[in-house]
């Protein structure tokens, strides 16, 4: 017998438009744990959030992941997708490793290479440009295969001479064993 799943999608959305039930980012956040745990009571096994930039929508998802998973015991969680033209890959491996500690093996990333979005060059805006001849799809993509390495623990900072190492790469820590499966392009 093949057993299904189900699961939801939640776009995060909240303000002050006909139709918005949810008033403030916060409300928006606080909503989102609370179904995740109602619907964990009812036997749904994931919940997935929308990454948006620039826009009155979820945008920053290991908050959001941590305090789901430090709710709930069996829901996996996760996103669809976040935009890897915005992301430190460094600092991702970092906050993705601990939100699946918290979860205990239960997060799953989409991660992407981005869509239309509302800023002009968004990911410029936080830092992020393509090197010359890479276009912005090429940079997440360089910043997907980093975080990938990264969450593996694959070294990827030279140890301080002094520390008595060196040559040796260090890897970003925590790391959470079995995440690099649980990535989704």
């Amino acid at each position: 017998m093949n057993s299904k799943k189900i699961g939801f999608l939640s776009f995060g959305h909240y303000g002050r438009s006909a139709g918005s039930h949810t008033q403030d980012a916060g409300e928006s956040l606080r909503q989102a744990i609370e179904l995740s745990v109602a619907a964990e009571e009812q036997g749904v096994a994931g919940a997935f959030f929308r990454v948006h930039h620039f826009a009155r929508q979820g945008a920053a998802p290991f908050p959001l992941l941590s305090a789901i998973a430090a709710r709930t015991t069996t829901l996996e969680m996760g996103t669809g997708v976040i935009d890897m033209r915005y992301e430190n890959p460094l600092y991702m491996a970092e906050e993705a490793a601990a939100t699946d500690l918290i979860s205990q093996g239960r997060l799953q990333l989409g991660v992407s290479r981005g869509s239309p979005e509302p800023a002009l060059n968004g990911a410029e805006n936080f830092g992020y440009i393509p090197r010359d001849g890479e276009t912005p799809a090429d940079m997440a993509r360089r910043h997907t295969d980093l975080f990938r390495r990264a969450i593996t623990g694959t070294g990827i900072a030279p140890a301080d001479a002094g520390n008595g190492r060196p040559g040796l790469l260090l890897p970003v820590e925590p790391q959470s064993p079995g995440l690099d499966r649980r990535i989704w392009w």
